[in-house]
């Protein structure tokens, strides 16, 4: 073959060349990846593809490479020698050796490419079962599964290819619901890595708390706001006459309750972590609430924001007026910061993650390019793109296909 006929170097074999699948399984230790190449290195293959994998101490190693070729005149080293070194060598570390024969490259993954990230507490294997046949049942192929933690949930994901990502979306959702195990699916690709924008919502989001009901306990009127909150959140009610009847149950309060509100408030489990490894990563974090600036202005120099925006009660005298001012934050209020706080920061909205709770979110979940309702009501869930239901928010992490590892790495370097 001439130099002008040369395949180049990163193109893989014909379907005609004849190709090996090495195998090897047993117990981990260092160097079993070395020593295999070295023991192939005598043969001249080219390799083609590798795999490896290790699960509680035992290694799956898999290579697939040229097979050895006879020189003219069948001079050179034969198939049957590389296979007979090879199982000497695994047998000297006591461990499986398998080699098969065939030919080409791994066939192309189908059209359409996904990643299915499944969260459990815990995962079973009814579980895993049924979403590995749903995925089938769409006509999808898992090429790929690993772990991507391990606590404090189980999570991990399937590479999947050959049905559209919307196509599984669907039929994952409400099997997702049904096993009580939470799915995402996204497109795989460059973007999924890209997502630089996350916005979220403050009360029962970021904070365990619903911040005008604070402030209604140091009022005496607690029951009636949380029973008008309750009925906003579940799309029942109006929310800017929601807030409105609200705030005007807090007039009168001396501002020095500001203060204590500020001090009575409890980040949602794994929302400092969260936050501070999406900033690690690179990532930009934005709050939008319908609460009040009074609080989210805090949260924003506590936990270094981006973006933060809030309705804001107003003062008069020192006394709260039982008003707000300004333009008030409300459903389609978020989605409008949503798209500001991306235009600011240069980031296409495909490119945006939203996370809240309650109807006044759904918006916003839907507006960005992955939605995610947290522990959220069940219009929400079934309108958001993908839904957590673990009291524990840096679990939305794993839907970005950050590992536990990669948090624990980016969190230690932080400190």
């Amino acid at each position: 073959m001439s130099a002008s006929q040369t395949p180049p170097a990163s193109a893989g074999p014909g379907e005609d060349v004849p190709t090996l699948l090495v195998k090897i399984f047993g117990k981990d230790r260092p160097g079993i990846t070395a020593g295999l190449f070295d023991t192939l290195a005598a043969y001249a293959v080219d390799v083609v593809d590798i795999e490896q994998v290790v699960t509680r101490g035992r290694i799956t190693l898999c290579v697939l490479v040229t097979a050895p070729s006879l020189g003219q005149g069948g001079s050179g080293t034969s198939e049957g020698e590389l296979r007979a070194t090879v199982h000497s060598w695994a047998e000297s570390l006591n461990l499986q050796a398998e080699i098969i024969s065939g030919r080409g490259d791994n066939r192309p993954r189908g059209l359409g490419r996904s990643h299915v990230t499944v969260l459990g507490h815990p995962l079973t294997a009814e579980s895993t079962a049924a979403i590995a046949a749903a995925i089938t049942a769409t006509g999808g192929n898992i090429d790929r599964i690993f772990r991507l933690a391990k606590y404090p949930v189980t999570a991990v994901e399937f590479a999947v290819s050959g049905a559209a990502t919307e196509a599984l979306r669907s039929v994952l959702a409400p099997e997702a619901a049904k096993l009580g195990v939470d799915v995402a699916v996204v497109a795989a690709g460059l973007q999924r890595r890209a997502q630089r924008l996350v916005v979220m919502d403050v009360d029962s989001t970021l904070i365990q708390d619903e911040v005008i009901e604070l402030f209604a306990a140091h009022a005496g009127c607690e029951a009636e706001v949380a029973e008008v909150t309750a009925a906003a959140m579940r799309g029942e009610l109006d929310f800017e006459q929601s807030l409105h009847a609200r705030v005007e149950l807090l007039r009168g309060l001396d501002a020095s309750v500001v203060d204590l509100v500020r001090k009575e408030v409890r980040l949602t489990p794994g929302a400092r972590t969260l936050v501070r490894t999406l900033k690690r990563l690179g990532y930009q974090v934005g709050v939008v609430s319908g609460g009040f600036t009074q609080v989210t202005d805090a949260l924003q120099e506590e936990l270094g924001l981006d973006f933060a925006a809030a309705n804001t009660l107003e003062i008069v005298d020192g006394k709260l007026t039982g008003r707000v001012t300004g333009d008030i934050v409300d459903r389609a209020g978020k989605a409008r910061l949503l798209r500001r706080f991306a235009h600011e920061a240069g980031v296409p909205l495909a490119q945006t993650v939203a996370i809240g709770d309650g109807a006044n979110d759904l918006d916003m979940l839907n507006t960005a390019g992955l939605g995610v309702a947290f522990n959220a009501k069940p219009v929400v869930r079934q309108a958001a793109h993908t839904a957590v239901n673990v009291p524990f928010l840096d679990t939305v992490l794993y839907l970005l296909g950050i590992t536990r590892e990669e948090v624990e790495a980016a969190n230690t370097h932080a400190e």
